[in-house]
């Protein structure tokens, strides 16, 4: 009997999110929006995200990956169980998640899936864009997210809409980006700002004071010349702390 998945065993999304670097630009694009989201007192609300930021990288990863790699059924149930915690954790406020906070997210994962793999990789096309956007519109939709894109055309203007609205800077913004510094080291987070520069969309650029990154981009050249080579995997170990060695090698997925 054959093995059904939740994402096909050929997808584009399983390319996107089976190395480790790829999946690590991702998330730090998504560090940087999540700071601006006018959401962001939800992350702070349990106290997990500014206690260890980089410990709920791991665990967010840890679940994506679940879903988008393990068999239907299982993924299945590890969308039931986030959904279970955030409704708990409404119960426990009193108060509702906005729909659009949840869409955000998602939107987040969509575009810097697309955005991670063309600035490492190549650029995507049309239909594989559509596939990204379809993998986790599916995924919303079993989350039951209200109001979502009915496709990838929509969710681009959607997410235009999205980055307008719902981002501003506060001090729950500087707050986080401390503990991101603390957890990192200012070695490590001084890299951070880097990707995040050349990585995140103008807006969230702007409200950040990123820059323009231009120091990465050499680097970035050198580096996908070496990836097929086992010192990338001394660079990808070099961008977060060693006791992370074991979480960042088990990234790399063969597909």
């Amino acid at each position: 009997m054959n093995t059904e998945y939740f994402v096909n065993k050929h997808s584009i999304v399983r390319k996107i999110w089976g190395k480790a670097d790829t999946v690590l630009f991702i998330f730090a694009g998504s560090a940087a929006e999540f700071a601006l989201n006018k959401a962001v007192d939800w992350l702070y609300y349990t106290g997990r995200l500014p206690a260890d930021p980089l410990d709920r990288l791991f665990s967010t990863v840890a679940y994506s990956r679940t879903i988008l790699f393990a068999d239907k059924q299982t993924a299945l149930q590890a969308i039931t169980k986030i959904t279970a915690i955030h409704k708990g954790i409404e119960q426990n406020r009193g108060t509702n998640i906005p729909d659009w906070a949840y869409r955000d997210v998602l939107f987040m994962l969509i575009d810097y899936s697309i955005r991670s793999f063309e600035l490492l990789e190549r650029k995507l096309t049309a239909g594989e864009k559509e596939e990204v956007f379809a993998v986790f519109h599916r995924m919303g939709i079993y989350m039951g997210l209200n109001g979502l894109p009915a496709d990838y055309a929509e969710w681009l203007i959607m997410r235009k809409a999205h980055l307008h609205d719902n981002l501003l800077r506060t001090n729950l913004t500087d707050d986080l980006y401390r503990q991101y510094k603390k957890h990192l080291g200012w070695q490590r987070y001084n890299i951070l700002l880097l990707v995040q520069a050349v990585l995140v969309p103008r807006v969230v650029n702007r409200q950040l004071n990123l820059g323009r990154g231009l120091a990465l981009l050499p680097i970035l050249s050198i580096y996908k010349l070496i990836r097929a080579v086992k010192i990338a995997v001394v660079v990808k170990e070099a961008l977060l702390p060693r006791k992370y060695k074991a979480q960042i090698t088990q990234m790399d997925i063969a597909v």
